[in-house]
C-alpha cells in the first residue's frame, strides 16, 4: 500500500470541522495512508495518519488535543463499573471502546446492548479470561493483529473473595488473580508497542489498601517477611498472592492485601513506562449495585453493605463510581504511579492522593513488581530506565 501526502490549506475558522471533512474525503481513497494539513495563520502543522485514525499536532502552541479518534479498552465490561465506564467513554467521544469478558458470547451481547443504549456503534467485543494465561495471550495476539494502539487502558475487573478460599488453576488466590491477568495484558501491550505514546492506564484500587476500613486489614509486609521469609519481601508478596501455607485466609484481609499489591504494582510500573505514558490506581469508591461482592461472605454482603447503603454519602451509582476512572484518564504524568481514593472515612465524593507511608515504601513496591513478574511469567522487554530505583 503506497503512502501519499496531500497538502491542504485550512481557513482560519472551524479548523476541527474542516479536518473532519478532509478525513471523510480521504475515506474513499484506500491507497492514501496519510496527509498533512497546514494552518498558516496559527503556524500549526497537523499530520493526519489514516492508518491509525489520529491527528498529531506537530508544532504545538497550546495544550489543545487535536487527535480526533481515540481507542479505549475496558476489562470486566459485562456489568457493573466496567459496563458503566464503557458507556461513559462512548459518550466522551471515543471512536472505539474494546469491551472484554470471560465469555465471548456474553461480551458480544454486551457490545450490542451498549451500542443500542448509547446509539453509538463503537463497541468491539474481546474475549478475555484473566484467570487463564493462555487466554490472555490470545487476547493480546488479537489486539496485535488489529494493530491499533490503545489510548486508555482501564483495568477494571476484580472481585471480593468469598468465605471459602478459592485458588485458580495457576495457583493464585482468587482476589489476587485479576492483577496477574492485568499484568500479563499490560506487559503484552507494552512489549507489542500497542499503547499510544501518551496512553493512560488506570487499574481499580480500593480504600482498604490504605487501612482504616472496618472489617478489612492488610498484612504488615515487613513483619510477615521477617517472620516467614528471612526478610525477603518479594517471597512474602508471592506468598500473599498464592495464599501460601503461612498466610491465614480471611476473605476481607485477602482483598485488602490484593488492593495494596495493586497500589505497589502501579508505583513500580510507573518507573518502567516510556516517557509520556502514565498509570494510576483509582478506587471507584462504594458502588454496591455491582457484581464485585458477588462472592463476598454473608457478614459483608447481608450486614455491612445494607447498612452502608443507608448512610448518606457512603454509596453511589455505578456511573458515578466509574466516572472516577474517566477522570483519572486525563491526569498528567506527574501523578503517574499514585493511588487515588476517597478521603478518610468516606467512600464517595472527590478522590485524592493517598499518602500513607506504607503505600510509598519503594522496597515494597519493587517486591510487589518482582513477585507479580515471577508468578505471571511476564516482564517488560524494554523497560524505561530504573536508575531511580533503590
Amino acid at each position: 500500500m503506497r503512502i501519499l501526502h496531500v497538502i491542504e490549506r485550512l481557513a482560519p475558522g472551524g479548523k476541527e470541522r474542516q479536518v473532519v471533512e478532509l478525513l471523510k474525503g480521504l475515506a474513499a481513497h484506500r491507497d492514501v495512508r496519510s496527509f498533512v494539513a497546514v494552518v498558516d495563520q496559527d503556524e500549526v502543522n497537523l499530520e493526519i495518519d489514516r492508518e491509525h485514525a489520529e491527528v498529531i499536532q506537530l508544532n504545538r502552541r497550546g495544550k489543545k488535543d487535536w487527535r480526533l479518534f481515540k481507542i479505549a479498552l475496558v476489562t470486566g465490561a459485562t456489568s457493573g463499573l466496567g459496563y458503566a465506564a464503557a458507556r461513559l467513554l462512548a459518550a466522551k467521544g471515543y471512536s472505539e471502546v474494546i469491551v472484554t469478558g470471560r465469555s465471548l458470547a456474553q461480551i458480544k451481547d454486551t457490545a450490542a446492548q451498549l451500542a443500542v443504549e448509547t446509539k453509538r456503534p463503537v463497541f468491539t467485543p474481546l474475549e478475555l479470561d484473566l484467570n487463564d494465561p493462555v487466554n490472555v495471550h490470545s487476547a493480546v495476539a488479537a489486539l496485535v493483529k488489529q494493530g491499533r494502539p490503545v489510548d486508555f487502558l482501564l483495568l477494571n475487573a476484580g472481585m471480593v473473595p468469598g468465605k471459602a478460599r478459592v485458588i485458580t488453576a495457576a495457583g493464585i488466590e482468587a482476589s489476587q488473580a485479576p492483577l496477574i491477568g492485568h499484568h500479563q495484558l499490560t506487559v503484552g501491550l507494552l512489549n507489542a508497542n500497542l499503547l499510544s505514546p501518551d496512553a493512560r492506564i488506570v487499574i481499580a484500587g480500593a480504600e482498604p489498601a490504605r487501612g482504616g476500613v472496618p472489617m478489612f486489614k492488610y498484612t504488615d509486609l515487613p513483619a510477615f517477611a521477617a517472620e516467614y521469609n528471612r526478610g525477603d519481601k518479594t517471597a512474602a508478596v508471592e506468598a500473599l498472592i498464592r495464599n501460601g501455607p503461612n498466610v491465614r485466609y480471611v476473605p476481607n484481609n485477602a482483598y485488602a492485601d490484593a488492593k495494596l499489591i495493586v497500589a505497589w504494582w502501579v508505583a513500580a510500573l510507573a518507573r518502567r513506562l516510556p516517557s509520556g505514558t502514565a498509570v494510576y490506581a483509582v478506587s471507584p469508591g462504594a458502588a454496591n449495585a455491582t457484581n464485585v461482592a458477588r462472592n463476598a461472605g454473608p457478614l459483608l454482603k447481608y450486614m455491612m453493605i445494607p447498612i452502608v447503603n443507608l448512610i448518606p454519602g457512603m454509596n453511589q451509582t455505578p456511573e458515578t463510581a466509574a466516572s472516577r476512572f474517566i477522570q483519572a484518564s486525563e491526569f498528567g504524568t506527574d501523578a503517574s504511579g499514585l493511588f487515588f481514593a476517597s478521603a478518610k472515612g468516606k467512600f464517595s465524593g472527590p478522590i485524592e492522593v493517598q499518602s500513607e507511608p506504607h503505600l510509598h515504601d519503594r522496597a515494597s513496591q519493587e517486591a510487589a513488581w518482582q513477585a507479580v513478574v515471577k508468578v505471571s511469567g511476564a516482564d517488560l522487554s524494554r523497560p524505561a530506565s530504573l536508575s531511580a530505583v533503590s
